[in-house]
């Protein structure tokens, strides 16, 4: 593999003409490969001898780090859960104890706490990156129903 073809991880096969000092050409060709991580160890699959189970495999990988997970949404709908497990689990009574715990404004940590008790579809929905159009501020400056199909139809996410 040339320098300048180090480090490619994706890409269409390649063929380059190098001129002999004899008069004659030779052919280098650098075939696309694709890294597909298997738990620790992290494997190249080539063109030639990818099954189809694999190619699939890489495009899901592929996907899932290309999408956007790490958003002010995902982000306050993790707290929300974190703070509903501390009161659960009795070592703050209120919103109230939280937001002076974290320097945070009594409303604003509210809203935040309010995430706490959108429907599993929302949520997912929110995750892998299928409800493209709401954000912290359309979810959480509403009220949220507490029926889960009411607040599917709310958010229009029926």
């Amino acid at each position: 593999m040339s320098k300048k073809h180090r480090g490619q991880i994706k890409g269409d096969p390649v063929t380059y003409e190098t001129p002999l000092p004899a008069g004659g050409v030779q052919l280098e060709t650098f075939l696309s490969w694709t890294l597909v991580r298997r738990g620790l160890k992290k494997q190249v699959i080539t063109p030639l001898d990818a099954p189809q189970a694999f190619l699939d495999e890489a495009r899901r990988e592929r996907q899932a780090r290309e999408m956007a997970q790490d958003t002010p949404l995902m982000r306050a709908l993790g707290l929300a859960h974190h703070w509903q497990r501390l009161m659960d689990a009795g070592r703050f009574a209120s919103i109230t104890e939280i937001a002076e715990a974290e320097g945070l404004d009594l409303g604003r940590a509210s809203r935040i706490a309010r995430l706490a008790q959108l429907a599993p579809s929302i949520v997912e929905a929110c995750a892998t990156g299928t409800a493209a159009g709401l954000t912290l501020e359309s979810v959480s400056r509403r009220a949220i129903p507490q029926r889960w199909d009411e607040q599917r139809e709310r958010l229009r996410l029926a």
